[in-house]
């Protein structure tokens, strides 16, 4: 019994906030209402059959991450995507990681706009430091503050977990863009 305790606790928080995130392999970094960032390895099990990163699964970061972001600035109202437009620029390969940053655009009384970039990690050798190249930048518009069903009145839960952990140890902002 203690061990599953101790299982449950060293979950990450991608799996418990987003499963099919975390199916892809993508790990939450940091939360709050009006930033998140993230990373995926990418691997066989999120690239199209020409080895590359799947054009789906940027989509679904993008809406993952955009919809978490509009829950949280919302005041954990009920949120849905109802628009996603993406440009894909470059690739990222299997082996590559890819960072992804979501920042709201426009925080509406019913509606939020969202932009999502995902970027490939770059090392050159002589420089440990690492950069990266932009592979993909999307907009995600959502209705907001609709009502949350008394059926699901705890589907935030776990969000609103993470988010006052992260209010805990705040990190000083970054530009939007």
């Amino acid at each position: 019994m203690a061990d599953e305790t101790a299982a449950a606790t060293a979950k990450p928080k991608t799996a418990e906030l987003d499963p099919v995130l975390h199916a892809m392999g993508f790990e939450l970094e940091s939360l709050s209402p009006s930033l998140l960032t993230g990373r995926l390895p990418v691997t066989s099990r999120c690239c199209q059959p020409f080895k590359v990163l799947h054009g789906g699964v940027s989509a679904l970061v993008s809406e993952a991450m955009a919809s978490m972001g509009a829950h949280m600035a919302s005041g954990y109202s009920r949120v849905a995507g109802v628009h996603l437009a993406i440009n894909h620029f470059r690739s990222a390969a299997v082996g590559d990681v890819v960072v992804a940053r979501a920042v709201p655009v426009h925080l509406g009384r019913s509606t939020q706009v969202w932009e999502v970039k995902l970027w490939k990690l770059l090392v050159e050798p002589p420089e440990p430091e690492k950069k990266k190249v932009l592979i993909a930048e999307s907009r995600v518009t959502l209705l907001c503050n609709l009502p949350v069903p008394e059926s699901l009145r705890h589907a935030g839960d776990a969000l609103k977990k993470y988010a006052a952990a992260a209010d805990a140890n705040p990190v000083a902002p970054i530009s939007k863009l």
